[in-house]
C-alpha cells in the first residue's frame, strides 16, 4: 500500500477511536456550525478524521483503500493528497453554505474527501467494477458513485444521523473538477461518464433551487 494512503488511513483510525471513547475530544473537533462561525475553522478539517462508529469508519476507509490507488497510479502521491484534502475542504465549505444559519448543526466523517477520490478514480477508470459483500456480482464503479450521492441526498433530506451527507457533494465536486482540470481530454474522450457523474450534482442543485433541501 502507498505510504501516504496508509498514513491517512492510520491517522483517521487513531483519531476516530480516540473520539469513540472521549466525548470531550469528539465535541472539540467535530464539524459544528456555531463553533466554526465563532472562529474555530480548524473543525472544517479535523471533523474528517472523526467517525460516528466503527461501521462508518470502515466504510469510508475501505472505499478509500479501493479507489485511492487508481488516483495514485494515474497521477502521483502529491496529486492524491491534493485531491483528498481539496475535496475535504470543498465538502466542508458546501456544508457551511447549506447550514450557515443552523448554529446547532454537527457532522463528522471523511466522506467528503473519500467521495472526491472516488469520483476522480471513476473518471480515470470508468470500466472499474466492485464486489460488495452483500451483492455476489460485480457492480460498475460509476453506479456505486452515483448511488452513493443519491443516498446522500436522502440523508440530507432525512436528517436522521450525524453523518456529513452534504460534504459528499462538496467532495464529489472537488474531485470531479480537479480531475477534469488535470485531464481535460476526458470531456471529449469519455463524455458519457463525465455526464453521468454530473447527474447527482445537477439533481442536488435542482432540489436546492426548488427549496426541497
Amino acid at each position: 500500500m502507498n505510504s501516504v494512503l496508509l498514513l491517512i488511513i492510520v491517522v483517521t483510525a487513531i483519531v476516530s477511536f480516540k473520539g469513540f471513547g472521549d466525548e470531550s475530544f469528539f465535541r472539540k473537533y467535530e464539524f459544528h456550525i456555531g463553533s466554526i462561525r465563532a472562529g474555530e475553522h480548524i473543525r472544517m478539517v479535523t471533523s474528517a478524521f472523526l467517525h460516528g462508529d466503527i461501521g462508518h469508519l470502515l466504510f469510508n476507509m475501505l472505499t478509500l483503500y479501493f479507489f485511492a490507488p487508481v488516483v495514485i497510479q494515474n497521477f502521483d502521491s502529491l496529486s492524491f493528497i491534493i485531491i483528498y484534502f481539496a475535496s475535504l475542504i470543498c465538502g466542508s465549505l458546501l456544508t457551511l453554505y447549506f447550514h450557515n444559519n443552523d448554529y446547532y448543526y454537527r457532522a463528522i466523517g471523511a466522506s467528503g474527501a473519500v467521495t472526491g477520490v472516488l469520483y476522480s478514480a471513476i473518471l480515470l477508470h470508468p470500466d472499474m467494477s466492485l464486489y460488495l459483500f452483500f451483492i455476489p456480482i460485480p457492480i460498475p464503479a460509476y453506479l456505486f458513485g452515483i448511488g452513493y450521492l443519491l443516498y446522500s441526498i436522502y440523508g440530507m433530506k432525512a436528517k436522521n444521523d450525524n453523518i456529513g451527507h452534504t460534504a459528499h457533494f462538496g467532495g464529489a465536486i472537488g474531485g470531479y473538477i480537479i480531475t477534469l482540470a488535470k485531464v481535460p481530454s476526458m470531456v471529449t474522450d469519455n463524455t458519457l461518464m463525465v455526464v453521468l457523474l454530473l447527474i447527482p450534482i445537477v439533481i442536488l442543485l435542482i432540489l436546492l433551487k426548488m427549496g426541497k433541501i
